[in-house]
């Protein structure tokens, strides 16, 4: 479905990815472990066009997208949680809601289906999104991605700041948006959350990807952890 290879992308004389790649397929968590500064949400940002590649290429079943303008990509089918959620805090939780919605033209059976999804946003309709808590705001962040019924979802440290009674509802969602037959991308640092759910791992070191594994053998194996991950 999503296919990324060899993906080199640059701010301005810094390069900072040097050859990555990845897939992921309908019914799939792929997740993208590696250090601080590793890369790998650059590599998300390119996924989405907001920083082109130089070379390589980006293609969602088949499709080129890195000829795309960045605002064409989510119309594709791509839906991007990022890291910091980025709502738009001055708007009500309805109103970013029907941002997320307008990007697809989806209607009111898709505000259903993610309000089922996130009940708590239900009750909150008219609040200022910038007044939620963090994990409000992460459902929010997640809902308006899931507005484009996309057939990829790329999330981005969707469990940072959290606390264990939101990560295990976030971790819940992603499990059904896989059970459903999305493709997933998942950038996560905690090791025991990426176990739980991933089917994949790649490693990403200095703006590369260097390995790949599944998830299975990681926990069988845990050598390879130690040797991308550790200090």
């Amino acid at each position: 479905m999503l296919e990324v290879r060899d993906i080199h992308a640059a701010y301005g004389d810094v390069k900072t990815l040097r050859g990555v790649s990845f897939d992921v397929q309908p019914s799939e968590i792929m997740c993208l472990l590696g250090r601080n500064g590793a890369g790998k949400t650059t590599a998300l940002k390119s996924v989405m066009g907001l920083l082109p590649i130089s070379s390589g290429s980006v293609t969602l079943e088949r499709e080129d997208l890195a000829t795309l303008p960045p605002h064409e990509i989510p119309r594709r089918g791509i839906g991007y949680i990022p890291q910091g959620r980025r709502l738009f805090p001055e708007l009500s939780v309805a109103e970013n809601i029907e941002i997320g919605l307008m990007t697809r033209g989806m209607g009111k059976d898709t505000k259903e289906w993610v309000l089922e999804l996130f009940p708590r946003l239900r009750e909150r309709l008219k609040q200022t999104a910038g007044t939620l808590s963090g994990g409000e705001q992460q459902m929010l962040a997640t809902a308006r991605a899931l507005c484009l019924r996309p057939k990829v979802l790329l999330l981005d440290e969707p469990t940072e700041g959290l606390q264990p009674s939101m990560i295990a509802l976030i971790r819940d969602v992603i499990l059904k948006m896989k059970a459903e037959g999305f493709a997933i991308v998942l950038v996560e640092q905690r090791v025991d959350a990426v176990l739980q759910v991933a089917d994949r791992v790649v490693f990403i070191e200095n703006g590369m990807s260097v390995a790949s594994a599944s998830a299975d053998d990681l926990k069988k194996d845990p050598e390879m952890l130690a040797r991308y991950l550790g200090v």
